[in-house]
């Protein structure tokens, strides 16, 4: 496999709060309290669990809702 060839696959991978955390670089709490303040962080509850695809998380970094 060459690099990027599967980065599509990559970026639509869901991960739980933790690793949404660190991929952003923040602390989990920060995570929990911009769901809560409802600022446009891209979640989805699955059960009891939050959810993030990656690439949502990109595009929401991109177009600022994450500086709110």
């Amino acid at each position: 496999m060459k690099w990027g060839e599967n980065m599509a696959e990559f970026e639509d991978k869901w991960v739980n709060l933790e690793e949404a955390a660190n991929y952003l670089g923040v602390n989990k709490d920060t995570i929990r309290n911009w769901i809560r303040k409802g600022n446009g962080i891209p979640a989805h509850k699955i059960g009891k669990l939050w959810k993030f695809k990656l690439s949502e998380l990109d595009e929401c970094v991109k177009s600022g809702q994450s500086a709110n």
